[in-house]
Order: C-alpha cells, then structure tokens, then sequence
C-alpha cells in the first residue's frame, strides 16, 4: 500500500497544512483553545466510558450505545487534534503523505461509524418507548453488539472508498492544503488532474449516508412522538422526551455540520467555511457530547454520585 501511495502522489512526498491564517499571538490563543477544548473531550468521553463501565445499573443498550459514541467522539478528535496542536507551535506544519493518508482513513472511518451509531440509537429508543414488551428480545446483548459492528463495516467500507478515491489523484507537486487537517475537499481543491468524478463520489457517497441514517432517525422519532402523545399523564410524556432529548440535541449538532460540509454542493470552493465547521465537528461536538448527556441524564449522574460516594 505505500508504494501505491506514492507512486500516486507524483512526486509528492508530504503536504503543508495551512491551517488558519492568522498573525503569531492569535496562533497561541488558538492553540490555548483548541488545547482546552481537547482536554475537555479527553476528560468528558474517557469519564462517560469509566461510569458505564463501573456501574452495573447502566448496563442497558441504550448506555451501552452512549459508551460506544464516547468511544468514537474520543478517537475521531485524537485522530485530528494532537496534530493540529503540534502545528501551532511549529514553523513547519509539515505531514507525510502516507500520515495524510492515515489521517483521513481514521477521521472517515470513526466519524460515519458515529452517523451510523446515532440511527442505531434512534432505533434503540424507538424499541424502548413504541415496543417496551419485546424491547428485551429486539435489543438483546447480541443484536447491540451486532448494530455496532454493523456500524463499523459501514463506516470502513466509505472510509476505504474515500480514501481510494481522493489518494489517487496527482498533484503534481502542489502540497499546501488550506486546511489544519488532511480531508477530501481541501485535497481535491490541489489535485492537478479532472476531480468532478471524485467530487460526485463525495457527494453521492455522503448525500447516501446522511438520507438513510436521518431517515431512520426520523422515523422513529416520528413513531415515538406518535406513541408519546397518547401517554395521558403529563409528567410521563415529559420523562419520556427527557430521555430522547439528548440524543435529539447530538443528532442536530452532527448530522447539521456534516451536512454543510460534505453533503452541499459547492462547499469544495469554501475554504474558510469548512476550516470553521470543520472545528465544530471535530472538537466542539466530542466536548459538548458527554456534557449533553451527563448534565441531562439522572442516570449518569446518580453513578457518578455513586461512584464519588464509594470514594
């Protein structure tokens, strides 16, 4: 495979990320901030993983679901982040080809196995809430176990396409990527040869993902504001959105960014736009994610009381 990289890169050994084109003081705010933000993703996700973990009352699908996205937000940003950190305290923001490569298999695989995993817990609610009686046969341990691993082969399977595809192009000895990581529309942009068949890719490819996982979120959100409407008691329907309310915030935050960057027409051309949604999708998200789900979440937060007590 690294012959085949280079032998595709034309010469091209390594790339220069850009990054963000600002004066040296602001370069250290960025990093203070970028830096912060990562520790709080490291810290959030690592502790949502430990609670689950540790406590036997949270050994549900749903929490099992939850420690598995903690998982995903926690390495798609370590895929980005200590790199992007590195190069602000450096003159050469240099990366290999085959890092770049590297970088972006991850960075695709982990991000549409999370597109994947937020349909999954949509169902997973949908079961909870619209078929509480055959919950424990629908989502058993196994079928759980297999919706994740479902969700990994789909996002290899896009990741190893992508990756193909846009590491194929020559570039012809242009190697400055307008980006602070390596992703496909800033590496197309550099790409001397025709891209509008890698560009139909990206977009078909992500347009195909995002359709089928916001339809499953969507239907069953459907059917469980159907169900949830019916419930007579007006502290039960508030309990019950308290549950979903969560998972709705995540879903909008993710499914709302990658849209704008993957799924729009034209968005190639927007250098400085992606940089900004980019930040918003691999490090803000991962670092609201737990906090979204912790502060709203009794559960967690009567483990973490728990655990904290045992101390």
């Amino acid at each position: 495979m690294k012959s085949q990289l280079n032998r595709n890169s034309s010469g091209v050994t390594e790339f220069i990320l850009l990054g963000f084109r600002t004066p040296p003081k602001l370069q250290i705010l960025l990093f203070l901030v970028f830096l912060l933000a990562y520790v709080v993703t490291v810290v959030g996700n690592t502790s949502m993983i430990i609670v689950i973990r540790m406590d036997s009352r949270l050994h549900t699908p749903m929490y099992f679901f939850l420690r598995n996205l903690s998982y995903l937000d926690l390495c798609y940003s370590t895929v980005i982040a200590p790199k992007t950190l590195a190069n602000f305290l450096s003159h050469e923001k240099k990366i290999s080809y085959n890092g770049c490569a590297a970088q972006f298999f991850f960075f695709a695989l982990f991000v549409t196995t999370e597109g994947f995993l937020l349909a999954v817990m949509a169902y997973d609610r949908f079961s909870a809430i619209c078929s509480p009686f055959l919950y424990p046969v629908r989502m058993s341990q196994q079928v759980c176990v297999h919706l994740v691993i479902g969700s990994y082969i789909c996002g290899g399977i896009n990741s190893m396409v992508q990756t193909g595809f846009t590491f194929s192009l020559r570039f012809c000895g242009e190697n400055r990527l307008d980006h602070f990581f390596c992703d496909v529309p800033a590496l197309i942009k550099i790409s001397c040869v025709d891209t509008s068949v890698n560009e139909m890719v990206l977009f078909i490819l992500s347009s195909l993902i995002i359709v089928t996982t916001t339809s499953v979120i969507l239907v069953s959100y459907a059917y469980i504001l159907s169900t949830v409407l019916k419930i007579p008691s007006t502290h039960g329907r508030g309990k019950t959105f308290s549950t979903c309310g969560s998972h709705m915030a995540t879903v909008s935050l993710f499914y709302g960014t990658v849209f704008f960057m993957y799924a729009q027409p034209g968005a190639i051309s927007s250098p400085g736009q992606n940089k900004v949604i980019a930040v918003l999708y691999t490090l803000i998200i991962p670092m609201l994610n737990p906090l979204i789900y912790s502060l709203r979440n009794r559960d967690v937060k009567d483990a973490v009381r728990r655990m904290l007590h045992r101390k």
